[in-house]
């Protein structure tokens, strides 16, 4: 039995909806990881008395720290709003998905029962 067209192309959406939610799913996960990554260097950076913070030579070891974590929080909303994007994007294929199948479905059906008579 030869698959058809329509079968296969409702399969092809599946599948990209599937993919979007994992890939969102991922990356939400990203999030949590590096949430705690940067809460405990956050906690490290902090506890130095402020006086070697701020005597701090450019471009050592502590002022590239504080530029990571200036810079994280702004990493950590990417993910989380693109991760986001990617599972919306895969609820949307998935439902269009189904739209696609109740258009196609009452078609199908006056073909069937022509047939059958």
């Amino acid at each position: 039995m030869k698959p058809q067209p329509l079968m296969m192309l409702m399969m092809l959406i599946m599948i990209t909806a599937i993919v979007y939610a994992v890939i969102g799913n991922v990356m939400h996960a990203q999030v949590t990881n590096l949430e705690n990554e940067f809460h405990a260097s956050q906690e490290q950076y902090w506890n130095i008395d402020k006086a070697t913070r701020d005597s701090a030579p450019a471009n050592s070891a502590l002022t590239n720290q504080l530029a990571e974590l200036q810079q994280t929080p702004s990493n950590l909303i990417r993910l989380k709003l693109i991760g986001v994007g990617r599972i919306l994007t895969g609820i949307f294929v998935l439902l269009f998905g189904i739209l696609i199948a109740l258009i196609v479905m009452p078609v199908r059906l006056a073909k069937f029962i022509k047939g059958k008579k």
